[in-house]
């Protein structure tokens, strides 16, 4: 099955990479990383340099490859169309051309406060390392994993406080539930979880707009996977909720 990665929001986070103390900026689009390929060769002849890798037929093999894996909407016919003309004296190609031409979604042209140059797609990225250097294209991938790896560890640590924060008031909640409101009614077990969900439901419709059930039938899928309305909640909504248990447990 083939993965589309065309950006799913304008919105995009900039990023900076060091390489041979070059400073090279990456921009997400959607979920997907670009790597500034005018920033890696600024110190060269930069878009000079890209145009010449543009030209070049393995460069243009490796470019179809990877959009015919990724992108349903590559113009295929345009492609072996570029392909034929590659090697000629009079063979040009830029980023602009080839979009157009072919669909391309892996490389992008951006200019405004983001930063201007050319960018591609990781994958795209670390092939064109190689053409300004084998060391280059090394300390590249190892740099991006290094940052990727922090990522991950902030991640991680973000959920754990999240985690923690969900949980500060939670007994205290259930405690008072389990104490005050329990006893007065004569239930069964199965009864009382009743009991539990509709006082945890107060909260979440104050806090979320929505009652478990609502969310559950709304987010089937991750539902399926075990999780609940309050895992996707931010920190502040965290905080709000733990001191909504309080106040609720009162």
């Amino acid at each position: 099955m083939r993965r589309n990665t065309t950006p799913t929001s304008n919105k995009m986070k900039k990023e900076i990479l060091k390489v041979q103390e070059i400073e090279i900026a990456i921009l997400k689009q959607g979920s997907e990383d670009f790597i500034c390929l005018t920033d890696m060769v600024r110190n060269l002849d930069g878009d000079q340099l890209i145009k010449n890798w543009l030209r070049n037929k393995n460069t243009l093999e490796f470019l179809g490859a990877w959009e015919k894996l990724y992108n349903p909407s590559f113009n295929l016919v345009e492609f072996d169309l570029i392909k034929n003309e590659a090697g000629t004296n009079r063979f040009l190609m830029s980023v602009k051309q080839w979009v157009i031409r072919t669909g391309g979604i892996g490389m992008v042209s951006k200019t405004g406060r983001h930063g201007s140059g050319t960018y591609a797609h990781k994958d795209i990225a670390f092939e064109f390392g190689m053409w300004i250097s084998p060391e280059f294209k090394l300390l590249l991938i190892k740099e991006y994993q290094l940052l990727k790896s922090k990522e991950v560890e902030s991640t991680h640590l973000e959920w754990t406080i999240r985690r923690l924060i969900s949980k500060v008031n939670y007994v205290i909640h259930t405690d008072s539930i389990k104490n005050f409101r329990i006893p007065e009614l004569e239930l069964s077990k199965v009864q009382e979880l009743y009991i539990y969900a509709e006082e945890a439901d107060i909260l979440n419709l104050a806090l979320f707009g929505k009652t478990a059930k609502q969310w559950r039938e709304e987010n089937l899928e991750e539902a399926k996977k075990g999780r609940n309305i309050r895992d996707f909640a931010d920190i502040h909504q965290l905080i709000v909720l733990a001191n909504l248990e309080t106040h609720n447990a009162l």
